[in-house]
């Protein structure tokens, strides 16, 4: 196994949401990875354990990541770059919200140095990277790259650890469980639930609500075999136990009118914060396939809430 830091405090919790269990019939559990303790929390933390013990373990003294111009990715790498007294240097896309709010500001509070691409392809932005990254090992530092979302094999197996945590959690909780489902955004969180299933779980389906149009059907399975052959223990597959369903809606990161109700239900009846880019979408894509009947007829479900609120502070919901 790979090491990994101490950056999270968990684990974090884990319970049912009666209200909403009441209204929809099933029982309906939440794990709170937006509770993690470090900045308004997500399940960037987890992948950033492992990425940046690695970035230490090669003497890198500045860190390099990606996303949009609201992305929770960026903004936790920069948290824990701060805490752990590596330069961050993020390249965002000059898409969505730029203006000084949400993220952005959370950015600067930590130090970080935003720099805005002007595209729509990460591979450009990539090439800006290199090309910072040579300037600054003339100057004598070394850099150390995370892609958008840390979506890696080596990220990943922070979300089979997740799904170790939850299994050991499950027997104080009295729950069934039968599915887990989570936003989908880059692949990692959910390729790590799919190895974390396999392994600690068996039973359990896992179901990835795509809130891009990314190939995620194949995308997740190539990171979760990577992820495996790291933790050493192989995936061994099984007919149904991983499906992804998409609701993008209008496009990513442009909220969907139909998720508000979703959205604001939750926060009534239950008083937990969505964001309109992940997992806002999600938990409505989880609710319809819920009433669609696409989540079986048995087994209690398991969402993880991967964090994103601060999005609530830099967009106005459809």
């Amino acid at each position: 196994m790979r090491e990994k830091l101490r950056l999270g405090v968990y684990p974090t919790p884990l319970y049912k949401l009666e209200n909403i269990s009441a209204k929809y019939g099933r029982n309906i559990w939440v794990k709170r990875d937006d509770l993690c303790g470090v900045a308004l929390g997500g399940n960037k933390v987890r992948k950033l354990e492992y990425l940046l013990a690695e970035a230490r373990a090669w003497g890198c003294d500045t860190v390099f990541t990606t996303g949009g111009a609201q992305s929770n990715h960026a903004m936790l790498t920069a948290a824990c770059a701060a805490r752990l007294g590596l330069r961050c240097v993020l390249l965002l896309k000059k898409r969505g919200v730029t203006e000084h709010r949400g993220n952005l500001v959370l950015n600067d509070i930590y130090g970080a140095q935003v720099r805005f691409v002007d595209t729509d392809s990460y591979e450009d932005i990539y090439a800006e990277m290199d090309r910072l990254s040579e300037e600054l090992e003339q100057e004598g530092h070394k850099a150390f790259h995370i892609p958008v979302g840390g979506s890696t094999p080596l990220g990943a197996v922070g979300y089979a650890d997740c799904v170790q945590e939850i299994a050991e959690q499950l027997p104080d909780h009295g729950a069934s469980l039968g599915h887990i489902v989570s936003a989908t955004g880059s692949g990692g969180t959910t390729a790590g639930l799919l190895v974390g299933t396999r392994r600690y779980l068996p039973h359990v389906q896992l179901t990835g609500i795509g809130v891009d149009t990314d190939p995620f059907e194949d995308i997740v399975p190539q990171l979760a075999y990577g992820a495996a052959g790291l933790m050493g223990c192989g995936l061994e597959r099984v007919p149904g136990d991983f499906q992804m369903v998409y609701h993008v809606g209008q496009g990513y990161a442009i909220p969907n009118p139909e998720d508000t109700p979703y959205i604001q239900e939750l926060a009534r009846l239950e008083g937990i914060l969505l964001d309109p880019v992940y997992t806002g979408k999600a938990w409505s894509g989880m609710l319809k396939l819920l009433q669609e009947g696409g989540l079986g007829g048995r087994g209690d479900i398991l969402f993880v809430h991967t964090g994103g609120a601060a999005a609530l502070f830099a967009m106005d919901l459809a």
